[in-house]
């Protein structure tokens, strides 16, 4: 049967709420099946993608997926996955903000001459705001839509009367003129 060539699944984004636990998922297809003493992994952390990486975890033939000693890390990684069912997926403990950047997974399952590689972009929200602070927001949100409504109503209103007080002069001066011709038209009929 045909069969494709090695490849890594990953999810490219992960959002994670500091100090909860998150799962990283890497799961990987391969026509071999994996042979224990061959197969190879590596996962790896760079701060950005322009950063040295750092390794965290590998994988020893007798003992399996090991997490290495880590500064960054220290106990807070371990491995989730099934090898059986080729899933290197590893979990993140009480994720910090330092803990944002790139996890990278490294697979190789000889005789597949491909190395697989996936990355995966960590990124660390904070706490959700509790909902006192959302309601001010929202009265914030609504008064200053008030003023705008305000500012547009008033705006409107100098409008209409400024037109208003226009048509109101310009109909003075038509009486005035109308006026003027009245009383011309009645000195002209006195000097006849």
């Amino acid at each position: 049967k045909s069969c494709s060539a090695m490849d890594v699944l990953v999810a490219s984004k992960i959002n994670a709420l500091n100090g909860t636990t998150v799962k990283i998922s890497c799961t990987f297809t391969s026509c071999y099946k994996m042979d224990v003493t061959k197969f190879a992994m590596n996962w790896t952390y760079q701060e950005s993608l322009n950063d040295t990486e750092e390794l965290f975890m590998t994988y020893y033939k007798k003992k399996g997926m090991v997490p290495l000693r880590s500064e960054r890390f220290a106990e807070r990684v371990t491995f989730a996955g099934n090898l059986d069912k080729n899933d290197l997926s590893i979990t993140l403990s009480d994720v910090q903000l330092v803990d944002e950047g790139f996890y990278n997974c490294y697979v190789r399952n000889p005789p597949d001459r491909i190395q697989g590689h996936g990355v995966i972009q960590l990124i660390v929200v904070t706490e959700l705001p509790p909902p006192r602070d959302s309601t001010i927001a929202v009265a914030i949100g609504a008064s200053v839509g008030g003023a705008l409504a305000l500012l547009i109503l008033s705006m409107v209103v100098v409008k209409c009367l400024r037109r208003h007080r226009k048509q109101e002069l310009i109909s003075e001066e038509k009486m005035e003129e109308e006026g003027k011709l009245e009383a011309e038209g009645v000195a002209e009929e006195g000097t006849k």
